[in-house]
């Protein structure tokens, strides 16, 4: 089906209420689904309206690529990219690229790959050659890209240059992810000049994630203080030498875009002159660990039902699955959350289990056999790669069913 997500009015106060009112809104997404089996995966299409808008009204102006591996379903991809403000598609394996390909042209890969088998397809496809473009951070990854098809023996392939954006801070060291061994502009400056005199490659981007900047909540509790210090900090220091990483490379390169940014820092992103795009995805179906920033406040446009399948002692209520665990640090932020009925709550010792969970807290007590719990995971991605099919749901009611990449067959990673 095509999902249009400016085919209703436009989200407004009242909607923002309405998911604000727990009672309403899990109450219309259990009678819209009641009819289903448990899981239920449900996406509000109001509700992911009001994100992907939010997001536009946060980038301002700066156009947002889609962050595939936060989808990870073509419908919603495809929704979104029809919205303007939102332009090409960042993937998370080459495999991936490929198989978008034949309907999108604007794919750049998030990461290196050694996937010789999606590579010599690559390589051998001029259209999608000229569609997908690689990530490197290390001239080993040129040499295994050559040891697969040699420059002689295949179309020029696009790549861009993987800049590492954390922050080396004084007395605390590395702050952030660690993604490329290139930090500096010198760094920068040797392995583009490096591509550009390799046959068989054409340097056409730049890309510096900010970690600690966009995936960092601001708005938990104890502690945020140091983490709004640490951002400031880091952003400071970002804004400065990622000027200067892009002067240096486009010394050797014309650059078409220099990505940056994430979810939790469009706003800062944006207004980093050196930055052409965004990147963002998870804040478009918004798991619970983005409700804890102070400069957005996403709708729980995702969502997930389980049945309750047994009452092992009083007070306890045991559901069916649920153990779909978020990617990061192993820590109950990463877990699914129960949200409906209210006063639900994990087992510490038990957590989230592959085939059940049990659930305490005031609400287990009166709950039976076959009745529904809601849980919201914690990023995006895990949920889709949980189930065949989300249900399409709006105003109450269920619109259609919209296959998940599982659901079409494909498990990339």
């Amino acid at each position: 089906m095509t999902i249009d997500l400016l085919a209703q009015d436009a989200p407004s106060t009242t909607f923002r209420e309405r998911w604000r009112t727990p009672a309403r809104y899990w109450a219309e997404l259990s009678a819209a689904t009641a009819h289903l089996p448990a899981p239920v995966a449900a996406i509000d299409r109001r509700a992911l309206a009001f994100n992907a808008l939010d997001m536009v009204v946060r980038a301002g102006g700066v156009p947002i690529r889609v962050a595939s591996k936060s989808i990870r379903v073509r419908e919603v991809l495809d929704a979104v990219l029809r919205l303007p403000g939102y332009r090409g598609i960042l993937a998370f394996t080459l495999a991936e690229a490929l198989w978008l390909s034949a309907d999108h042209d604007d794919i750049v890969l998030g990461y290196p790959t050694a996937d010789r088998r999606s590579l010599a397809r690559l390589a051998a496809d001029e259209d999608a050659a000229g569609r997908i473009t690689l990530m490197v951070d290390d001239p080993a990854q040129l040499d295994l890209i050559d040891a697969v098809v040699p420059p002689t023996a295949r179309t020029e392939l696009r790549v861009a240059l993987d800049v590492d954006a954390s922050w080396r801070a004084p007395g605390l060291g590395h702050v952030g992810v660690h993604r490329s061994p290139v930090h500096s502009a010198r760094e920068a400056l040797s392995l583009a000049r490096l591509i550009a005199q390799r046959p068989g490659f054409r340097l056409v981007g730049l890309m510096m994630y900010e970690a600690q900047i966009a995936g960092q909540p601001d708005a938990t509790g104890a502690g945020d203080g140091v983490i709004r210090w640490m951002q400031r900090q880091s952003a400071a220091e970002l804004r400065e030498r990622r000027a200067e990483v892009v002067g240096r490379v486009r010394e050797i390169a014309h650059l078409e875009f220099v990505n940056g940014g994430g979810t939790g820092s469009l706003e800062t992103t944006a207004a980093d002159l050196a930055v052409t795009e965004l990147t963002a995805g998870s804040g478009l179906l918004a798991g619970h660990l983005f409700d804890g920033y102070r400069s957005f406040d996403p709708a729980p446009a995702a969502a997930f039902a389980l049945d309750i399948v047994r009452i092992p002692a009083p007070g306890i209520a045991t559901v069916l699955g649920g153990g779909w665990v978020a990617s990061g640090p192993a820590a109950s932020s990463r877990l699914p959350r129960p949200v409906w009925p209210a006063g639900l709550r994990l087992i510490a010792r038990e957590g989230a289990g592959e085939v059940q969970t049990p659930l305490r807290g005031p609400a287990a007590a009166h709950l039976a056999l076959g009745d529904r719990v809601w849980f919201r995971h914690a990023k995006s991605g895990e949920l889709a790669e949980r189930v065949e099919r989300f249900v399409l749901v709006s105003d109450g009611g269920m619109v259609a069913e919209i296959p998940t990449y599982r659901g079409e067959g494909k498990a990339f990673l």
